[in-house]
């Protein structure tokens, strides 16, 4: 079959492949999914989305998110992914500075979902308030739809304010299949069709884990969904799939290797030509012992959900260890100091990007989008070096950002959840070394007058956060600190409360 571009027109000329299976093990042929996202498009029609409107789902890893992915991307739709650990406030915050009109959940985050204010709700499965998803597609003509138009997925990202704010770029108005759909996957030697099977381990709303799984099968791969990973059964569907190519973090290394001999012995993981892994740093002993277990295929790269990276083959991360490689063919990386000076190889600055396919705004914050800067090129705040042969190294985050289990997460929402509680007169989040997700949640707090701390007060400001944050923001654990080092203009010197938990580790990110 020769190379043709996009899920679409490849549908039309083989029906019958298979193109995706769901984590219950169906088998999805083009044809099949070709009809769903054909009918939702139709639906969402209907329910009065235009080229240009937006639609949210909170969906979980499956055939409906997919659906969705595909509706949006030939109809001109911006596709609002929302991570389905959020509390319901938090989701409510994403659908309406989106400017969705329809929000698609499933029953599984009824919770969550059921106070989430939308002009149309759509359930799959029950949710009380919510029409059936089914409404959407029933009675739809399974033909493409007219005009068709290419669409965006619109991530949501936070920063220093630690609101979320969407990234979002001008639609094309062009067809889709003119769009740089699979071409992505290039950069690491992943070539269209060759037998290729693309294993999705990890939740679909992160950026990368959608944009690798769209552009595999933009490109003829078959896509196998995973719901809930294990790492038993990550071992099960690559064996049992032959699947050739993954997106994954490093916590998931550390979960695979800790498995014992006889279950990694059990699984062949030979098919498996590309294992690329970043979204966090890897310890070099974990990715040692991956290259060790898996051979040359655990690959590295740097990127953002605004765009743009760097990429490092395992044979040159064993030449360079530590980089976080080159840039990608339609990216360019700078070095930066804090007077917008561009630094030679070896000096440490703010690492920049530059995409060379399109600009970028943050959805109603363009102060953010000017102030993250320097002509082309933006930041999100990383330090690093590049050296003499162009291999970018990261030493350093300019901002706080925790990363745990490859999921950002953002000190300043979780300060002021904590400064709500009336016990607290001052308060700092930040990461301290976790082993097996790289970083945890530790919050530092100067307690209020009249207000004793210890085991008991720290219950509290637990259970407080459990009413204002998700799960995985809130802090795992609470010290006290008699005052917080704070400069005479109110600087918080979080570093020096940061340093003593990582004493000993050789890694500062």
């Amino acid at each position: 079959m020769s190379t043709v571009n996009g899920f679409w027109a490849q549908a039309a000329l083989d029906p019958d492949r298979i193109v995706l299976v769901a984590p219950d093990g169906e088998e999805w042929t083009a044809a099949r999914l070709h009809a769903a996202c054909n009918q939702l498009v139709h639906g969402l029609r209907e329910a009065g989305l235009e080229p240009g409107d937006a639609f949210a789902v909170v969906l979980p890893n499956g055939v409906e998110f997919f659906t969705a992915y595909l509706a949006a991307m030939q109809a001109g739709f911006y596709f609002v992914p929302v991570n389905h650990h959020l509390i319901g406030p938090e989701i409510a915050w994403i659908v309406e500075d989106s400017g969705a009109k329809v929000l698609i959940a499933h029953e599984r985050y009824a919770r969550q979902s059921v106070a989430v204010a939308a002009p149309q709700r759509y359930a799959v499965g029950e949710v009380p308030g919510f029409q059936p998803y089914a409404a959407l597609l029933e009675g739809r003509p399974a033909d493409p739809p007219g005009a068709r138009t290419g669409g965006a997925i619109m991530n949501y990202t936070s920063g220093t304010t630690g609101r979320p704010r969407g990234i979002r770029r001008p639609l094309s108005g062009r067809p889709p299949e003119e769009s740089y759909l699979g071409g992505f996957l290039g950069f690491f030697g992943i070539k269209p069709y060759d037998d290729n099977v693309h294993l999705v381990c990890s939740p679909l709303y992160h950026t990368a884990v959608l944009q690798f799984a769209g552009a595999a099968l933009h490109i003829g791969h078959r896509v196998v969904l995973m719901d809930k990973w294990t790492p038993e059964e990550m071992l099960r569907a690559i064996d049992r799939q032959r699947c050739t190519h993954t997106h994954m973090v490093p916590t998931q290394f550390h979960r695979l290797l800790a498995l014992p001999d006889e279950v990694k012995q059990r699984y062949d993981v030979s098919a498996m030509r590309h294992a690329i892994h970043g979204a966090a740093p890897c310890p070099e002993h974990i990715k040692r012992a991956m290259l060790d277990w898996w051979g040359p295929c655990v690959e590295e790269y740097y990127a953002a959900s605004e765009g743009g990276g760097t990429y490092a083959p395992a044979a040159e991360w064993l030449k360079k260890p530590g980089t976080v490689g080159r840039p990608w063919p339609i990216s360019e990386i700078a070095i930066y100091d804090d007077e917008k000076n561009r630094l030679p190889a070896g000096e440490l600055g703010t690492v920049y990007i530059k995409m060379n396919t399109g600009a970028f705004a943050y959805h109603k914050d363009e102060s953010k989008t000017r102030s993250n800067r320097i002509g082309d090129f933006f930041t999100v705040g990383d330090l690093g070096y590049l050296d003499d042969d162009g291999y970018l190294y990261l030493r350093d985050r300019k901002i706080d950002m925790i990363i745990s289990g490859g999921v950002n997460i953002y000190p300043a929402e979780i300060e002021a959840a904590l400064l709500t509680h009336p016990a607290v007169a001052d308060a700092a989040a930040f990461g301290v070394p976790h082993d097996d997700w790289g970083e945890e949640v530790k919050a530092v707090i100067e307690p209020a007058s009249s207000h004793w701390p210890g085991p008991a007060l720290a219950a509290e400001i637990l259970a407080h956060c459990e009413q204002h944050l998700a799960a995985y923001k809130r802090p795992k654990t609470i010290d006290f600190i008699a005052e917080m080092p704070r400069d005479p203009n109110g600087k918080l010197y979080k570093r020096r409360l940061r340093a003593p938990y990582w004493e000993g580790r050789d890694r500062t990110l």
